[in-house]
């Protein structure tokens, strides 16, 4: 049994310990979702908005086309996160990223088709969503041979608006349809 002082001293320091924590979980809540007092944000995307993330949307279909690692790149935030098909891992940063698509020792890979459908923009002036269709081929070099695959399949993006006014993509989600 505890003494009668020391019930006293838990009932005085838990609600305060709770409110602390309470506070604590709610400031922690608020900077990762990007909130802020700016009273100036739009509900909804301006045309310039949406014009920048299409352009990211072509920036990244085109640098895989052109073999552009670092373009690819580019287009994530740092801390961007990839959720593969078919329930795979999460790929976290850009460190994660790179070693997921261009593993060091893997086989020469080229992306020889990449269409990227624009089925849905939407979003504010801090966070945009866009999803639809996507259809990918490429070629890899598997013990002598070149080999051609491909298939068509359905994404979603998060995108986020950085500091300096740039939209990038924080969260990349795919699955794949039937070859």
């Amino acid at each position: 049994m505890i003494a009668r002082p020391a019930r006293r001293a838990v009932r005085r320091f838990l609600p305060r310990a709770l409110r602390h924590l309470l506070g604590v979980a709610i400031l922690g809540l608020a900077c990762s979702l990007g909130w802020t007092a700016n009273s100036e944000c739009e509900a909804t995307l301006s045309p310039q908005d949406a014009t920048a993330i299409r352009g990211v949307m072509e920036v990244y279909r085109t640098s895989w086309l052109r073999g552009d690692a670092k373009g690819v790149l580019d287009t994530f935030t740092s801390d961007a996160v990839l959720l593969p098909a078919h329930g795979a891992k999460p790929v976290v940063g850009t460190a994660a990223i790179t070693k997921y698509w261009w593993p060091a020792g893997g086989p020469p890979t080229k992306i020889t088709k990449l269409d990227i459908t624009i089925e849905g923009l939407e979003g504010d002036c801090r966070v945009a969503y866009v999803h639809g269709k996507d259809d990918v081929a490429w070629t890899m070099e598997e013990k002598g041979a070149t080999k051609a695959y491909g298939h068509p399949g359905t994404y979603l993006n998060v995108l986020r608006k950085l500091p300096d006014g740039s939209w990038r993509i924080a969260r990349h989600m795919w699955d794949d349809g039937t070859p």
